[in-house]
């Protein structure tokens, strides 16, 4: 699969290819007349072509907006100039060898897999964060970086629709199940952001051990047998992080990360204040948080200020970042490395633009759909079927919410006609949602890991992120189906107040 996958075209040609074939497929369809219908809308949308009056007077008025408007953009670049300020100062090397230079080197896997499993709390900007981080926490242990950096990013992607805490997710899913339910005859319990939360947690749990496993036993021994260098590349002119990376920290290191700390701390107080207030204007209509809030819209801004201000607190300590126009320089040498990213993200955002400009994503999941349920499928089959459609519409619609409305709308009354709960099919999804978002090349943040991945093994290519992705999503996908069929075939609830089967 990585031989094969590394003969497609660089990322840039890769995607202008892609760019010029829905370009000729979406004129093709528009010509025909194709149009799709999503279950519980009354409107017809036709198939937009590209090379139509209509559609290149979008594309002309819109290049610039398609790039800034593509999405991992407004996530990745704050937090790489506020994860700059913390590695560029030393604060990052410093903490993790503080942090980790006693911890047994083997539990620093199942570490990375429990962060990255629960990191779907943090949003996307857990795809950003946690696989470098991970990198570093191994390279400190003297273990080899790229599998922390690969295996951060398995965990994160592949366990993204579960955790053991409640997330934004679990309230966008319920709100998206209720919408759908809303005027349903006996559609079983409420959904609500709880109802999947038993799953979550065994779900979790088993992710985690398996995530740590496969990071230990199968990814890091082969990338040894592979002989990738265990050196990032840096510029001479970066300060370095990677120095004295042993568990010694001189004096001024010490007082730097104590600082840094208590910084930390002061930082999250205010944050915490400010939302705790009752009249708080981080709260949304209703008062609360969950399902949307201005908090939650906030997460980039929280941990830009988590990195970017004890970093700047230890630098000035530490005498790394001794003056004001030190913050840029060290910012730009941040973006510097991820230039290349930046110039992909143009053909990026041009693609994603014009294929939910053309409305072929809707067509390939209300088709799928229609042919899952003309197949007649029944009992756990028809349940296995849905979460096989699922994994394999997830190549094509990375956006979660977006892919369960499309599916809810028409699988939620389907289940429900059969008598199961819309809380387990919530769940049932969220298996599907999840294994196979590291295996395919749309998923935007997959480039990110490529550049990231350019570091230490500059030939590396889309094929070789895909190949030692590929462990991790097939465990992943039969260990969490392996999960579901316990709690369907046992009957165990799947939230406080939700089952399997609606009461009769």
């Amino acid at each position: 699969m990585e031989r094969v996958g590394n003969k497609l075209p660089d990322p840039f040609m890769l995607f202008l290819i892609l760019f010029a074939l829905t370009a000729v497929a979406s004129t093709a369809m528009a010509w025909a007349d194709v149009s799709v219908q999503v279950p519980g809308s009354d409107e017809v949308a036709e198939i937009k072509g590209f090379f139509t009056a209509e559609g290149l007077t979008w594309f002309t008025q819109n290049i610039g907006a398609n790039y800034l408007g593509f999405p991992p953009l407004a996530t990745v670049l704050p937090i790489l100039l506020a994860v700059g300020v913390a590695e560029k100062s030393g604060l990052l090397a410093a903490l993790i060898r503080r942090a980790f230079g006693s911890a047994p080197r083997w539990s620093l896997p199942y570490a990375v897999a429990f962060v990255g499993v629960m990191g779907s709390i943090m949003s996307d900007a857990a795809f950003v964060v946690i696989p470098p981080l991970a990198a570093l926490v191994f390279k400190a242990a003297g273990r080899h970086p790229v599998a922390g950096l690969l295996g951060g990013f398995a965990a994160v992607g592949a366990g993204y629709s579960t955790s053991m805490f409640v997330t934004s997710l679990d309230a966008l899913f319920a709100g998206i199940t209720t919408s759908v339910t809303v005027n349903l005859p006996n559609a079983g319990s409420a959904v609500t952001p709880v109802s999947n939360y038993f799953f979550n947690v065994v779900s979790s749990l088993v992710l985690v051990a398996l995530a740590g496993f496969i990071i230990d036993k199968v990814l890091e021994p082969r990338i040894g047998r592979i002989g990738i260098s265990r050196d990032e590349l840096v510029d001479d002119d970066a300060p370095s992080t990677d120095t004295a990376l042993s568990t010694t920290l001189t004096a001024t290191e010490l007082r730097g990360l104590r600082w840094s700390f208590v910084t930390g701390l002061i930082v999250a107080a205010v944050i915490l204040a400010g939302v705790l207030l009752p009249d708080s204007p981080w709260r949304n209509e209703d008062g609360g948080f969950l399902p949307r809030s201005p908090l939650l819209s906030s997460i980039v801004f929280i941990v830009f200020a988590m990195f970017v201000i004890p970093g700047l607190v230890y630098g000035k300590i530490t005498g790394t970042i001794a003056k004001g126009s030190d913050v840029p320089r060290v910012m730009g040498q941040a973006v510097k490395d991820m230039s290349g990213f930046l110039v992909l993200a143009f053909i990026l955002g041009q693609f994603i633009a014009l294929f939910n400009f053309s409305g072929i994503g809707s067509w390939i999941a209300v088709a799928g759909a229609g042919g899952l349920e003309a197949i007649g499928l029944t009992g756990f089959p028809a349940i296995l079927g849905f979460v096989l459609l699922a994994s394999l519409l997830n190549l094509f619609i990375i956006s979660g919410s977006a892919m369960w409305t499309l599916m809810a709308a028409v699988f939620v009354p389907l289940f429900v006609l059969l008598g199961y709960e819309p809380a387990f099919i919530q769940g049932a999804f969220r298996v599907g949602d999840s294994a196979t978002q590291v295996l395919t090349p749309l998923n935007p943040y997959m480039i990110v890991l490529l550049t990231m991945l350019r570091k230490y093994e500059p030939q590396a290519g889309l094929g070789t992120v895909i190949a030692r992705m590929l462990p991790f999503a097939v465990t992943f996908w039969i260990a969490w189906v392996a999960v579901l069929s316990v709690f369907y075939f046992l009957d165990l609830p799947m939230g406080p107040g939700n089952g399997i089967m609606i009461p009769q």
